[in-house]
This record gives C-alpha cells, sequence and structure tokens, in this order.
C-alpha cells in the first residue's frame, strides 16, 4: 500500500540504495542497499498513510548513518491501524530512548483520514551503538493523563464527551488517581480535514508508560471513542507487563541491534511482536526468547521477551 511504498523509498534514498518491484500491490521487492547518508529526506504518502509508519521504517536505518537527519514525513498523523503520532511523542519517544539516543519529533501539521494532508518533522542523530534496555519492573501507575482532540468542522463538545466518558469508565477500576484528560480543539492552520480521537496514558512509578487509544469516525458516538481507548488501557494495565500491546512489537528491532541482553516484561505476545521477531532474527544475529514470566500470581498473562542483540556497530562513526 502507499505507505509501504513510501517507507521503502525512503529507505532507498536515505542509502542511495536501489529498489526494484516498488509499485503498489506488488508482491515481490529486491532491494539492495548502499551506504547510509544521512541528511534531508522527504517521506509522502499521498494518502492517510501513516507517517508513524514512516518513522518506524526510517529510525533504526538513520541511527547508523554517517551524519544527522531530517526527515520530513507525510501523510496521516492520526489514523487507523497505525500509532497515532500523539502515541508516538508521549509513549513510544521516552521508553525507545532508553537504548541510549534521542530523537526530536515537531508536528507541523495533523492529517486525518482519507486524505491525510499531515506533516511531521523527524531529527536525529546516528549513534555508534544501542544500548540494551531492562523493563521487567512494573511498578504503581502514579498518574493518568491524555488528550481528547477534535479538528476541522467539529466541535469541541465532542473532545469534551470523549474525555468525559473515558474518565467514568476509568474511574470504575482505578479510584484513588486524579485523570486528567485536556480536551483539544487542534488549530485550523496545524491541521488538515476533520478529524477526532482520543490517548490516554498511564505513566508508573519505574518510569512505564503504558496508553489507550481511539478515533473518531462517522456513526460512532464520542461516549464509546472515550469509552474504547480507557478499556484498552484498563487491558492493558491487567497484565502487568510493562509495556502496551502497541509498544511490545516496536520494541524488537532496537533490541536486535543492541549490544548486550535486553528484557520487556509484557502482555501477551502479540502476532506483529512474533512476526517482527521471526524476522529480526532472519536479518540479524539476534536471539530471542519468550518465557511465561513466572514471579506473578499464575492468573496473570505475563511474558519476558529477551534478546541477545547482535551489537550492531556504525562504520561511519
Amino acid at each position: 500500500r502507499p505507505q509501504h511504498l513510501s517507507g521503502l523509498e525512503i529507505i532507498r534514498d536515505l542509502c542511495e540504495g536501489r529498489l526494484e518491484g516498488g509499485e503498489i500491490g506488488s508482491t515481490e521487492i529486491t532491494f539492495t542497499p548502499g551506504k547510509i547518508r544521512g541528511g534531508t529526506h522527504i517521506a509522502d504518502t499521498k494518502t492517510a498513510g501513516s507517517v508513524c509508519l514512516l518513522m518506524q521504517v526510517a529510525m533504526p536505518c538513520v541511527l547508523f548513518a554517517a551524519s544527522p537527519s531530517e526527515l520530513h514525513l507525510k501523510g496521516g498523523t492520526n489514523a487507523e491501524m497505525a500509532p497515532q503520532i500523539d502515541y508516538t511523542v508521549m509513549v513510544f519517544k521516552p521508553i525507545v530512548e532508553k537504548f541510549n539516543f534521542t530523537f526530536s519529533c515537531d508536528i507541523k501539521k495533523r492529517g486525518y483520514y482519507p486524505q491525510g494532508g499531515g506533516e511531521v518533522v523527524v531529527q536525529m542523530s546516528p549513534v555508534k551503538e544501542l544500548s540494551p534496555i531492562n523493563l521487567t519492573e512494573r511498578g504503581m501507575v502514579t498518574k493518568i493523563y491524555g488528550r481528547a482532540f477534535v479538528a476541522g468542522a467539529l466541535p469541541i463538545k465532542l473532545a469534551k464527551d470523549m474525555s468525559a466518558a473515558a474518565v467514568r469508565c476509568i474511574r470504575k477500576e482505578i479510584r484513588d488517581l486524579y485523570i486528567n484528560i485536556q480536551p483539544v480543539r487542534e488549530p485550523d492552520d496545524q491541521a488538515f480535514g476533520t478529524g477526532s480521537g482520543i490517548i490516554i496514558v498511564a505513566e508508573t512509578s519505574t518510569g512505564c508508560l503504558l496508553a489507550g487509544s481511539s478515533l473518531g469516525k462517522r456513526g460512532k458516538s464520542s461516549d464509546k471513542v472515550g469509552i474504547e481507548a480507557a478499556e484498552i488501557l484498563l487491558r492493558n494495565l491487567k497484565h502487568g507487563g510493562t509495556v502496551d500491546d502497541s509498544l511490545q512489537d516496536q520494541l524488537i528491532i532496537f533490541m536486535a541491534l543492541a549490544k548486550g541482553v535486553s528484557r520487556v516484561k509484557s502482555g501477551p505476545i502479540t502476532l506483529h511482536t512474533q512476526t517482527a521477531i521471526h524476522f529480526a532474527e532472519q536479518l540479524t544475529k539476534a536471539k530471542f526468547t519468550v518465557t511465561k514470566s513466572e514471579e506473578e500470581d499464575p492468573s496473570k498473562d505475563t511474558y519476558i521477551i529477551e534478546c541477545q542483540g547482535m551489537g550492531m556497530i556504525n562504520p561511519n562513526l
């Protein structure tokens, strides 16, 4: 699909590689990489294809580039079947930076289904190598916060309704915590098209971040959107893992590239994660093991994902 093709094209451009079979609907590609240069690159899905997926594709690559990179990623910032940009900034970024690198993500314009039209600018410097992570202590939930947003033709009341419904739903399970979900209307010059949605993040005493999110769409009540996000968050808090279902698979490639042993405690292993592990092992010398976590009470569905990383070294630094 358009976002997958844009992802391949940005990698091709980043490393002056050769791509054959790069068209929509293609069932086979041949990719020959060159040297990863860094520099400024633009990737545009020309649809609501997710800018977050483009970022996921490019990031492991630019970490091992010869010079800093600036990526202008265009498409959908808050789209179905992909992490919302708010998730990327609020959850993915602080956790993935534990691998010992940093990046900035500037949301220039938000874009929604079906036109897209959003743009984010990601800046990132290369590293010599990645450090392993150890995310095995969940700790206690210390705060819950988030944002419910509307953009374009939608009234702020919808955002307030999403927020209120989410708070009510969480309150049934968690009574003693202040829950701060800000209703916001995206400024017209910073949003393209009409969209709505919500993201709620729970932060724990050990610095874990787990989230639930949902998008509004025609015919779906704002209460339902808020409740859906709250239920996803509560489900992620129940399994006792240190990462939520959406982050689980996004960490695999970094664990594989890092030097040393990484350990992550998670809930049930998703199909995305199984796939990511399969290909990471095919493409690198990294070795993954997934074991049921023993110290928990047996009723909890908790697992330890352990990886002996390949210890990728940046040849350019």
